[in-house]
């Protein structure tokens, strides 16, 4: 029957090259900030899976390009269909969970929120990685947590339904990225770009009848730069995972909260609050400690 869910997520392990792991996540999110940005914008007037089936078909010309570069067919060959077919999964779940917030919050609250993805991460490494998150990482956890919790305002007008659509899709994200980890090592980041992108867009055709809307010829255009941006995400973030650890990397993810409210501010005139200041410094401070514990262990 193949191998066992905890098999797939440990079976290998990426080389180790922590400066271009970091380049790779901070430009990736970069890019998966401006393709939010794009998506918040959308959604006023498409349904999720009709966003993901039409910038699924342009995410199809790069990743063409990307598998002719890589040496052909053969770049897409894998010996672990099961960790693909798991990681597509995710990655769709995760994205209609993401958009589905997305459309009721502002940039920078669902983006915010959505970084509770790196605390589960390293919370996951252990058992998931095999790879060692002493006490001091675990408080800094903790600490990163109760800045989402700040973030969410427990009593106030943000903390609703809406607001746990992005913090279940930094779940789904922070197993994503751990599988990602673990399948680097024995197939392509083309492949694994690709087999989700099909997935994806198999998985949308699917609800495509029932929800499709007209789109402009001018509309196209954005949904051009929509696979784009998504395409080159993915494919950043991948490459992350090949470079570095997971615990390592995965604080620099932080850095999307800036480019949110930077894009926020301009498109939408959105300026975040002391809650949101205060809940994102807890964040970001723990992610940095994070990366300190890590430096520290590297020594010994």
């Amino acid at each position: 029957m193949g191998a066992s869910v905890s098999e797939i997520f440990i079976k290998g392990r990426g080389s180790s090259a922590p400066g271009k792991a970091i380049f790779c996540m901070l430009l990736g999110a970069a890019v998966l900030t401006a393709n939010d940005a794009l998506l918040k914008w959308m959604t006023g007037n498409y349904h999720v899976a009709q966003i993901m089936f039409c910038r699924g078909l342009f995410v199809s010309i790069p990743l063409a390009l990307l598998i002719w570069r890589s040496g052909g067919l053969r770049s897409l060959h894998t010996d672990n269909p099961k960790g693909h077919f798991i990681r597509a999964l995710l990655v769709i779940l995760g994205t209609f969970l993401f958009v589905s917030g997305l459309k009721y919050l502002t940039l920078t609250d669902a983006i915010a929120i959505a970084f509770a993805g790196p605390l589960f991460i390293t919370a996951l490494a252990p058992s998931l990685l095999g790879e060692h998150v002493g006490w001091r990482r675990w408080m800094a956890v903790l600490a990163g947590f109760i800045g989402i919790v700040i973030i969410m305002r427990p009593g106030g007008s943000i903390f609703q339904w809406a607001a746990l659509f992005p913090l279940a899709a930094s779940l789904t994200g922070a197993l994503r990225d751990i599988l990602t980890r673990g399948m680097s090592a024995t197939d392509t980041s083309v492949a694994l770009l690709f087999y989700t992108s099909l997935g994806v867009i198999l998985a949308s055709m699917v609800v495509l009848p029932l929800v499709w809307q007209p789109v402009p010829l001018k509309t196209w255009g954005w949904f051009a730069v929509n696979g784009f941006l998504i395409g080159s995400a993915h494919y950043l973030m991948i490459e992350t995972f090949r470079y570095g650890e997971a615990a390592l990397v995965a604080p620099f993810k932080y850095s999307g909260v800036v480019y949110a409210a930077i894009l926020g501010y301009l498109i939408w005139g959105d300026i975040p609050d002391l809650r949101t200041v205060i809940g994102v410094t807890f964040v970001i401070t723990a992610g940095i400690y994070i990366l300190h514990r890590e430096q520290v262990q590297y020594k010994e």
